[in-house]
């Protein structure tokens, strides 16, 4: 028995000895010291030899498994020791080296495009006022003076989700909230999102952006309007900005028109950005409709006012001579740092 005990020892040890990693030691201590483990199975043989020698047995049993429990705890800390050794050789720093620059994103074309608008409107003092993208078909049509047999309320492909709610198809709902809730006068903005059933193509999407602006207050003319707009092209596109107005037919503003802008690459004279003509169009605008003011509560007969939309992809297109729409929606970084 004693020669067999005496095997134990010199297998666990030498087990021990050539251990690799924590694993491996746990596997030993589990194979020798464990409920099932070969020296416990020599401590049930007891009941086997004399009483008399029990006690001898027992001493050797027991400095046995301190034995192996004291080699396997100094090679639990030369594994630690050696695995720490390996991280620090693995995680080493060199100091002298260069550090790593963090790759940053950079502000969207048309986020420059929406700071720069509102930045000239605020200096006009105009209040930037935001409203809800699912509108009701009551405030996105009806109270623009587009009623439900009114052409123009099929030319804009409406996402409907319900007969009364739909996804807006510009943000000119916004005006109708703010006459109906605001005191008077109004001088506002409305950036914001709409949406169109359009096909997708180099200028069109079916989800894009608009501006709308509103001037109610007493003794407005179109002269007011056309002045307000003149400054507005001068800001945006430069000094030497000249702009002209064409009729046009909206069906909430009368008088309509639409309003163009001296082409601020080649200054009128035609190039790849105007097409040749010199002039690009901007914008639709008009003296706010008698009866959309009625509409929100507003005496025709005592305030007038004006208003005018713009596409806020159509100035950025414009301004950084963007050709295709899809480019401005790709999130390629390489693209956004143009501007």
């Amino acid at each position: 028995m004693n020669e067999k005990l005496q095997k134990i020892k010199e297998d666990a040890l030498e087990k021990i000895r050539t251990a690799q990693d924590m694993n491996a030691l746990n596997d030993i201590r589990v194979s020798v010291l464990g409920k099932k483990g070969v020296l416990t199975e020599i401590m049930k043989s007891m009941k086997t030899i004399p009483p008399k020698d029990r006690p001898a047995f027992g001493k050797l049993v027991n400095s046995t498994r301190e034995e192996i429990e004291a080699n396997m705890e100094q090679m639990k800390k030369d594994l630690a020791q050696r695995a720490r050794k390996l991280q620090l050789r693995s995680e080493v720093i060199d100091v002298t080296l260069p550090a790593k620059r963090n790759s940053l994103g950079h502000l969207h074309p048309n986020s420059i495009a929406l700071e720069e608008v509102e930045r000239i409107f605020v200096g006009m003092g105009y209040e930037v006022i935001d409203g809800p993208e699912i509108e009701k078909d009551y405030y996105n049509f009806e109270a623009l003076n587009i009623p439900a047999n009114h052409p123009a309320k099929d030319e804009q492909d409406t996402f409907y989700i319900t007969k009364d709610l739909l996804l807006r198809t510009q943000t000119s709902g916004v005006q109708v909230h703010t006459m109906e809730k605001e005191k008077l006068p109004i001088r506002m903005i409305a950036p914001g999102r709409v949406f169109r059933a359009d096909e997708l193509d180099a200028t069109h999407s079916p989800v894009f952006h608009q501006i709308e602006g509103l001037v109610i207050d007493k003794n407005v003319t179109f002269a007011d309007l056309k002045g307000t707009l003149a400054e507005f092209a001068r800001q945006l596109f430069g000094e030497g900005t000249r702009v002209k107005f064409r009729p046009h037919h909206f069906p909430f503003t009368e008088p309509s028109a639409e309003m163009d802008v001296t082409c601020f690459k080649c200054g009128g004279k035609g190039c790849r950005v105007c097409k040749g003509e010199g002039w690009i169009e901007i914008l639709g605008c008009g003296m706010v409709h008698p009866h959309v003011l009625e509409m929100s509560g507003i005496d025709p007969n005592e305030y007038q006012g004006f208003a005018f939309g713009v596409g806020l992809e159509r100035i950025a297109m414009l301004k950084y001579e963007i050709d295709d729409m899809h480019n401005m929606y790709e999130n390629d970084i390489r693209f956004l740092k143009q501007f």
